[in-house]
């Protein structure tokens, strides 16, 4: 999967949601050990500091653990990894819904363009 970083906010925070989301997708399993912060940012193309940050961010959020000689790891919590994913659908729902709406789409015309999954 490639890194898509914009300049429109922190890298570090988009670092931080990109390795979110390969969690919560099992990308990067519970339990699985993480690339070290050289290797990732390597294949970001980003400073090894800004990889870092984003870690760190990830390590408060309780997503990410340090074992002091072994690396990071993805938690264990398979209910804070499913908690962060319910809450990732329900905020790409409500941006999805507001633009829909904005446009004049209706709640039923958005459902079946859902159904119809020709969306490219």
């Amino acid at each position: 999967m490639s890194w898509k970083i914009t300049s429109d906010r922190p890298v570090y925070l988009q670092l931080a949601e990109e390795i979110e989301l390969r969690i919560v997708s099992g990308e990067y399993p519970p339990g699985s050990r993480l690339l070290g912060v050289r290797e990732l940012a390597a294949d970001a193309v980003v400073n090894p500091n800004t990889m870092q940050k984003a870690l760190s961010e990830l390590e408060r959020q309780g997503l990410v653990y340090a074992q002091r000689t072994a690396g990071r790891f993805v938690t264990d919590d398979t209910a804070l990894i499913s908690d962060r994913q319910s809450q990732l659908l329900k905020t790409v729902t409500k941006d999805y819904l507001s633009k829909l709406k904005r446009l004049g789409v209706s709640p039923d015309t958005a459902a079946e363009l859902l159904k119809v999954g020709d969306i490219e």
